[in-house]
C-alpha cells in the first residue's frame, strides 16, 4: 500500500489561557491522508476541527502545546520539528487557507504583494515572475479584474474577494497538501463552485491532498473522499463519504444531518436541533462526551468512554465511537414528529403594516486614484453599487436578498441602517424618511434598526470583553442600570447558545461560529423592530445554524420583528424568507414569494444560481457548470440589461433596452427580463 502523505497519530493538544485554566482542545486524534486524497472534517464550533488543522503547521494559539502524539508529513514529524523546518513547510509544501481572511491578510500590503510573497520566499522567483504568476492565480480563483485588484489593499475588497485572495496565496506554490479551513464560507454559490473546481483540478494535476474543514455538508458530500466527524476534541465517526451520508452510525452525525435546512418539511416547521451545548473542555467529562445531549444515552455512556470501532453493519473503513449506534434501537426508523410553529401573534400595525419601504434607491461611489487622492481623472467616474432598488418589508416579514459577491447586497443593508446615505431615492422606516431624521429621532431609529455584520470579528472591539460589548448598546441608549444590563447580557448569551461565562472572554478567544452568535446577540440587545442580517449564519455549523434560525423565527413571531436577510445560502433563504429578491450588479432582477422565485425561477440568473447549489447528497451528482463569463465592473455596467454579457438567451434588444419589472405568471412574482423562462421547477432541493 502507498504510505500516507500525512499521518496524525494519537494527537493531544492543551491550551492554557488566562487564569491558568487549561483546555483539552484535542485528545488522541488519529487521521491518515493518502497522496491526492481529500478528507473532510466536520462538527460544531469548538469541536477541534480548526485546532487539528493548525496543529499540522505548528500554528497553535498562545498557550497551546502538543502534549502527545505525532504528525508525520512526508516522513517528517512536524509535532517535534524545529521552527526553521516548519517555516520551510508553511506556504510551500503545505498551503493553508485560514477561516477569517481579513485577519490573515496584512492590511499594509497590496493584494499583489501578498499573493506573490510565498513565491519570493520559497522558489527564488524574480519579482516580475512572482507578480505575473500572482495575477494569473487571482484570475484562476475568479477574482474580477485581477490586474486592477493587484494594487488594492484588503480593506478595499468584499469578504468574498478577500477569501479568494487567501486561497490564491495558499495555492500559488502548488503545495502537496492544502489545508482549507472554511474556504468557501464567504463565497456565493457560483464563486464557490469555481474555487472548488480549481482545487479539484490541482488535486488531479499535482496529486495534491486536501483537508477540508467546513460546516457545509453540501460541499462535503460532493468534494471529499472520506469524512471525519469531530465532537468534544475527539473523532466521533470516520467513513467514506458515500457511507456516512447513506448510513451514519454515530448519534451525533445523525443529529447533524437532521438539522440541515434541506431536511425541513416546510416553512411552517422548525429545524431539528441538538439540545444543550458542546462540552466545556477545561474539565473533561467522563464517559461519552455527547451523552448529555443524546436521547439514546444510558448509564454506560456516562460511565465509560466508547472507543472507535466498526461492526458487521458498517462498510470497510467506517468506524464510530458509540455504544448505541444508529440502527441498534427498534424505533430508529420511526419518522420524527413534525414540530409546527404557532401562528404569528397579531402586532400593532400602521396603515398596511409596512415597516420599511425603499423607492428607487441609488448609491454611487466616486472612483479615486488613491487612498488620499481626490476623484481620479477630470470626469467623475462612479461605481454603481445600488441602481434603483425598490422593495417593501412588512412587520413580521423576512425579505431575503440573494446574489453573487459584489452585487450590492451589503451596500443595500448599510443604506437601510443609515451607515450610508443614498445618492438618490428614499428609504422610509415606519413612515419616516430616515434622511430627514436628526437628534433623538435618529437615535430612536438606530435603536429600532440593527445590523448583523458579515464579518463578526472585525465588528467587535478586540480590547473589550464580550460582556462589555453586549452591554454597550444598552448603556448608550440609557436602558436599565448596570445590574439590569448584566442580567440582559446573560439572557442574550442563553438565547444564542453560549455559556454565561463567555461574558468574561475576549472576541479572539472564540471560534468563528461562536463570534457569529455574539453578533446576533448584540443585534438583539435593544429589541429592534427590524434587523438587517448580513450573512448571519454563514460561519455557523448546521446544528447552531438551526438553533439561530429557529430563534430568529420565534422572536419574529413573538415580537413582529422584520428581517432583511442577506445571504448566498439559498437553502437557508428558502427556509426562512417569505419574499426573495435576487440582485445582480446593483439591480433586483427577480422578486416574489420564496416558493415561486426559488421553486420556479423566471430569470436566467436565478436559474444559474440554483443550478450551482451543492446538494448535501453524494448520490445527487455534480452541480451544473457555473454561470459563464466574468461579472462586469460596476464602474462600467453594460447597457440595457446588465446580465446580458453572461446570459445564454441574450439578443439585440437586451443590449439597447433595460427590461422593466413585470409579472408574467404568478401575482407578485416579478422579473426584469425581456425573455423570461417558462417557470419550470428548478429541480434543486434547496429545502
Amino acid at each position: 500500500m502507498t504510505p500516507p502523505l500525512l499521518s496524525i497519530e494519537d494527537l493531544s493538544v492543551e491550551i492554557t489561557g488566562r487564569g491558568r485554566r487549561t483546555v483539552q482542545a484535542l485528545e488522541r486524534v488519529s487521521l491518515d491522508l493518502a497522496p491526492g486524497e481529500a478528507l473532510g472534517i466536520v462538527g460544531e464550533s469548538g469541536c477541534g476541527k480548526t485546532m487539528t488543522a493548525l496543529s499540522v503547521l505548528g500554528l497553535l494559539p498562545s498557550g497551546g502545546r502538543i502534549t502527545g502524539g505525532r504528525i508525520r508529513f512526508d516522513g517528517t514529524d512536524l509535532a517535534a520539528a524545529p521552527e526553521p523546518v516548519l517555516r520551510e513547510v508553511r506556504g510551500n509544501t503545505v498551503g493553508m487557507v485560514f477561516q477569517d481572511p481579513l485577519t490573515s491578510l496584512n492590511p499594509t500590503m497590496t493584494i499583489g504583494a501578498q499573493v506573490a510573497e510565498p513565491l519570493l520566499l520559497h522558489t527564488g522567483a524574480s519579482r516580475a515572475e512572482a507578480r505575473e504568476k500572482a495575477e494569473e492565480m487571482l484570475r484562476l480563483v475568479g477574482m474580477p479584474y485581477p490586474a486592477e485588484r493587484m494594487t488594492h489593499y484588503p480593506h478595499q475588497l468584499s469578504g468574498g474577494m478577500r477569501q479568494r485572495v487567501a486561497i490564491a496565496m495558499a495555492l500559488i506554490c502548488e503545495p502537496r497538501l492544502l489545508i482549507a479551513d472554511e474556504p468557501t464560507t464567504a463565497l456565493d454559490v457560483t464563486t464557490q463552485h469555481q474555487i472548488l473546481e480549481l482545487i479539484d483540478e490541482l488535486r488531479a494535476r499535482l496529486g495534491m491532498a486536501l483537508i477540508l474543514v467546513t460546516h457545509d455538508l453540501g460541499v462535503i458530500a460532493r468534494r471529499v473522499d472520506r469524512v471525519a466527524v469531530m465532537y468534544g476534541g475527539k473523532v466521533a465517526e470516520q467513513a467514506p463519504v458515500q457511507d456516512l451520508f447513506a448510513a451514519p452510525r454515530h448519534r451525533y452525525t445523525e443529529a447533524l444531518l437532521a438539522a440541515l435546512p434541506e431536511r425541513a418539511a416546510g416553512p411552517a416547521q422548525q429545524l431539528a436541533t441538538i439540545p444543550g451545548l458542546p462540552p466545556a473542555l477545561h474539565t473533561v467529562p467522563a464517559g461519552c462526551r455527547f451523552a448529555p445531549r443524546c436521547d439514546f444515552a444510558t448509564e454506560e455512556c456516562g460511565a465509560r468512554e466508547p472507543r472507535l470501532r466498526g461492526d458487521g453493519g458498517a462498510a470497510p473503513g467506517h468506524v464510530f465511537a458509540c455504544f448505541h449506534p444508529v440502527g441498534s434501537a427498534p424505533d430508529d426508523d420511526a419518522p420524527a414528529a413534525a414540530v409546527t410553529l404557532p401562528a404569528p401573534r397579531p402586532s400593532a400595525r400602521e396603515d398596511d403594516g409596512t415597516l420599511l419601504r425603499l423607492t428607487d434607491v441609488v448609491k454611487d461611489y466616486p472612483l479615486r486614484a488613491g487612498p488620499f487622492a481626490r476623484r481620479c481623472g477630470t470626469a467623475a467616474r462612479q461605481v454603481s453599487a445600488v441602481a434603483g432598488i425598490s422593495l417593501t418589508v412588512r412587520r413580521g416579514e423576512t425579505y431575503g436578498i440573494v446574489g453573487e459577491s459584489g452585487c450590492g447586497k451589503s451596500t443595500l443593508g448599510r443604506l437601510v441602517v443609515g451607515l450610508e446615505a443614498p445618492t438618490s431615492g428614499t428609504i422610509r422606516f415606519a413612515g419616516r424618511d430616515i434622511a430627514t431624521l436628526t437628534g433623538r429621532e435618529l437615535r430612536a431609529h438606530r435603536r429600532n434598526v440593527q445590523l448583523m455584520f458579515q464579518d463578526s470579528y472585525a465588528s467587535m472591539d478586540p480590547r473589550m470583553r464580550v460582556g462589555a460589548i453586549l452591554r454597550e448598546p444598552l448603556a448608550i441608549q440609557g436602558i436599565g442600570d448596570r445590574a439590569g444590563q448584566r442580567a440582559r447580557v446573560g439572557r442574550l448569551l442563553d438565547d444564542v447558545g453560549l455559556e454565561r461565562g463567555a461574558a468574561d472572554r475576549y472576541p479572539h478567544e472564540f471560534s468563528g461560529g461562536q463570534r457569529q452568535r455574539l453578533g446576533l446577540a448584540r443585534a438583539l440587545a435593544l429589541d429592534p423592530s427590524l434587523v438587517v442580517a448580513d450573512e448571519p449564519v454563514s460561519a455557523l455549523d448546521v446544528s447552531v445554524q438551526a438553533q439561530i434560525l429557529n430563534l430568529m423565527r420565534d422572536l419574529q413571531r413573538e415580537k413582529g420583528i422584520g428581517y432583511l436577510f442577506i445571504s448566498h445560502d439559498l437553502a437557508v433563504v428558502h427556509h426562512l424568507a417569505d419574499t426573495v429578491g435576487v440582485m445582480y450588479l446593483g439591480k433586483l432582477v427577480e422578486t416574489g414569494p420564496a416558493e415561486a422565485v426559488l421553486g420556479r425561477p423566471l430569470h436566467p440568473y436565478t436559474r444559474g444560481l440554483l443550478d450551482t447549489v451543492n446538494v448535501p447528497d453524494p448520490q445527487a451528482g455534480p452541480a451544473a457548470a457555473p454561470l459563464g463569463g466574468e461579472t462586469p465592473s460596476a464602474a462600467a455596467p453594460p447597457s440595457g440589461c446588465r446580465f446580458r454579457t453572461r446570459c445564454p438567451a441574450a439578443r439585440e434588444l437586451c443590449a439597447t433596452t433595460e427590461p422593466p419589472p413585470a409579472e408574467p405568471a404568478t401575482p407578485g412574482h416579478c422579473v426584469a427580463c425581456h425573455f423570461p423562462l417558462a417557470g419550470v421547477a428548478s429541480g434543486v432541493p434547496v429545502r
